[in-house]
């Protein structure tokens, strides 16, 4: 057995079966194992962002890590992007980064780098392993350090000698350490907090928001009167019919300003104090009042749900039905011009019980969450990085943790294009995805961020940082040609006519919504 095998065994046997990959040399022997080790699903992605964007998928809903396979210091960094969303979002994944056989490293070859310090900033672990007789270890040390709650990414660097050398058996991973208990003293802050007669009201974050966890705060909230907010990009926030609303923070930093005034109270769980995604002129970076206080209930990786059931006993809540449950109202089917409302309206009326919703709409999506609120149960899933093609590669990933549940990814044209490579593993694998890209022909979001600096007249210059339609992106054609059958919408109607056929088709299909 060569190190690569019993890094694979390793693997298999310690629970990591999905591996998304984009391979090169350094990383054959470990390619060659995966015939002789059954067990592990291999997805091939066409660029390194598409498997790091799955894995970070498929953790936020299989909650259990996926490894990645890419290929030395240019691989690791095409991948970079997604790897920062998935770092932001607590994603547990496990990257194996092939290298050069440790005795050719000194010839400074033309893939040399120094591997080490490009995983450094979007990894929470970086483990070389020099010897053969040490991978099985390490990888199940990696394995372990992305379960470790709250979720972590483990970068394993596998020089080629290390892969094709003999090894020993495969090793088995650790079970991650429990999430730790939230200190007495944070719950009775939190209570005091709630019974202070200060506009109150929870921040909501990770865990918090699914499951028991988000039933506990409705429990609060019903019993204090306090309001239940979420972060404003969600890892995964469970919402629809039987489920507790929460209001997301919103992007726009006025607006965050606005719904955040009047609160003298905010409790933390599971996240950080809200600030702007941006700075701007002559407008704070923290969007809380002054004279708000801040209490931390919960850190990301503690206990969020013990916290909250002691919160919720702290203040006589148990025994309290939740506040802000959703009621099944699905709209009537819009008619008339399609625009973002009517499409926002087409969604919620649509969308099937249990779906995953992947949202990396950006603009044309902001005014979907508020029509889809009472909508069938679903999860919402947002890039907590901001990093863009996030939408394409993320769905993968959920597709293949949830193989029984209908995708939708809603994306950007704009951002759709750095990942588009994604399409083409959807086929591959006959995921049951449909995707809706909106094409307005640009990058929208960033009229508003020119506004936002202070420019309100962009010249013919700045235009064109800002336009993708000089040629139009054919993108039903590049959907099709990545096969995945695909249709292109310009009415209302001929859109929730194509929303209809995908939603009845097992497996991909696209349409590209020109907005």
């Amino acid at each position: 057995m060569n190190g690569a095998e019993s890094l694979v065994r390793t693997l298999v046997d310690s629970k990591v079966d999905v591996c998304f990959t984009n391979p090169g040399t350094s990383e054959m022997h470990f390619v060659a194992a995966l015939d002789r080790v059954p067990g592990m699903r291999c997805v091939l992605g066409l660029f390194e962002g598409v498997a790091t964007g799955a894995a970070d998928g498929y953790y936020r809903m299989a909650q259990r890590p996926a490894a990645t396979l890419l290929h030395l210091g240019p691989g690791l960094a095409n991948g970079m992007a997604n790897l920062h969303n998935a770092k932001k979002a607590h994603s547990g994944i496990v990257n194996i980064v092939g290298d050069h056989a440790v005795e050719h490293l000194k010839h400074n070859a033309p893939l040399t780098s120094d591997l080490d310090t490009v995983a450094v900033p979007m990894s929470d672990v970086v483990i070389r392993s020099n010897s053969s007789r040490l991978i099985a270890a390490d990888g199940a040390r990696a394995v372990t350090a992305a379960r470790t709650a709250p979720g972590r990414i483990a970068t394993l660097i596998l020089p080629a000698d290390t892969a094709w050398n003999d090894a020993d058996a495969p090793a088995l991973a650790e079970e991650p350490p429990p999430r730790p208990a939230v200190e007495s003293s944070a719950i009775s802050a939190a209570a005091d907090a709630l019974r202070s007669g200060r506009k109150a009201a929870l921040l909501l974050g990770g865990v918090a928001l699914r499951g028991k966890a988000l039933e506990l705060a409705g429990r609060i909230a019903a019993k204090t009167g306090c309001s239940l907010f979420a972060e404003g990009l969600v890892a995964r926030l469970e919402r629809g019919a039987g489920r507790v609303k929460v209001t997301r923070l919103p992007y726009p930093v006025d607006q965050a300003l606005a719904l955040l005034k009047p609160y003298g109270e905010l409790i933390l769980v599971g996240t950080q104090p809200p600030v702007s995604f941006f700075a701007y002129p002559d407008k704070p970076s923290v969007t809380t009042p002054p004279d708000c206080n801040i209490n931390r209930l919960a850190q990301i990786g503690d206990d969020i749900e013990g916290a909250l059931r002691a919160l919720a006993e702290a203040v006589d809540a148990l025994g309290a039905a939740p506040a802000n449950v959703a009621t099944l109202d699905r709209p009537a089917l819009p008619t008339g011009a399609m625009n973002l409302e009517n499409i926002g309206q087409a969604l919620a009326a649509l969308l099937p019980e249990q779906a995953i919703v992947v949202d990396e709409a950006v603009t044309s999506g902001r005014g979907f969450p508020v029509p889809t609120a009472t909508a069938a149960p679903h999860d919402w899933l947002s890039s907590r990085g901001g990093s863009i093609g996030f939408g394409l590669p993320c769905a993968v990933g959920a597709a293949i943790a949830c193989p029984d549940r209908k995708v939708i990814c809603l994306e950007g044209d704009g951002s759709g294009m750095y990942t588009v490579q994604s399409l083409w593993t959807m086929a591959r694998e006959s995921l049951d995805i449909l995707v809706l890209v909106f094409a307005n022909r640009g990058y929208q979001i960033l009229r508003g961020e020119l506004q936002g600096v202070g420019v309100s007249d962009p010249g013919p210059n700045a235009l064109r940082m800002l336009t993708v339609d000089q040629p139009v992106i054919d993108w039903a054609a590049l959907a099709r040609a990545q096969g995945v059958d695909a249709t292109r919408v310009t009415d209302l109607a001929g859109l929730i006519d194509a929303i209809r056929r995908g939603l009845s088709t097992k497996g991909p299909s696209f349409v590209e919504v020109v907005i």
